[in-house]
């Protein structure tokens, strides 16, 4: 489904989002902290825009998807970053290899997001840090009716300009089914990760999740 999207995926994020995702990559990649020397793995990495600001703070960043079209747009616009194509639930990396595991606008579409979550804590040493970006569903009642309204036009929209229109309409289905961020903090803690905390962005449409491999 993502292969066919690969061509303008940064694009359409960026319409689709009204600019605002480059606000929360910028979140992202200060949540994660990434410094000078550390490996950080970037699961769900699509072209690898999310990638480069842990790349440009001289972290030996990889770049993860399980779309090989993704991966070979990634390889094509950005040559000087690492691409893995991989399974969030059969990682291709040993046991705890990276400083810091991060995940945007991508558990959602995993099959078995608890199972990836503890993958996660696999390839993670311990003391190290994960950071999960993703689309929630405002706290506030008018906010929320709001934002239903938004997927409910927006959507059809771009699956009728798409290529691949039923990749919009899973979008929209699986940001309202996914869980609100206490559940979702829960299932972090469940996986294994500790000192989990979270907070929102955008109104809540968009939350931050942390936490740290316990020694």
């Amino acid at each position: 489904m993502f292969d066919a999207l690969a061509a303008r995926y940064d694009l359409t994020n960026d319409v689709l989002s009204l600019g605002m995702d480059r606000r929360w990559r910028r979140a992202t990649a200060r949540a994660v902290g990434a410094m000078r020397g550390e490996r950080v793995l970037d699961l769900a990495a699509g072209t690898g825009t999310s990638t480069v600001p842990f790349h440009d703070a001289g972290a030996l960043a990889v770049a993860c998807d399980f779309s090989a079209g993704m991966v070979q747009a990634g390889h094509r616009r950005r040559p000087s970053l690492a691409f893995v194509a991989g399974d969030a639930l059969r990682l291709p990396f040993a046991d705890a290899v990276f400083d810091a595991v991060t995940c945007s606008f991508g558990l959602r579409n995993v099959t078995d997001p608890d199972a990836a979550l503890r993958e996660l804590w696999r390839v993670t040493r311990p003391g190290g840090r994960l950071v999960v970006c993703e689309f929630a569903q405002p706290v506030q009642p008018l906010l929320r009716i709001a934002y239903a309204g938004y997927l409910a036009r927006a959507m059809p929209v771009l699956a009728r300009l798409s290529s691949s229109p039923d990749s919009y309409h899973y979008l929209a289905d699986s940001i309202l089914a996914w869980p609100d961020p206490p559940a979702l903090a829960a299932r972090i803690r469940a996986a294994g990760w500790r000192q989990v905390a979270w907070r929102t962005l955008t109104t809540g449409i968009v939350v931050l999740h942390r936490g740290i491999r316990p020694p």
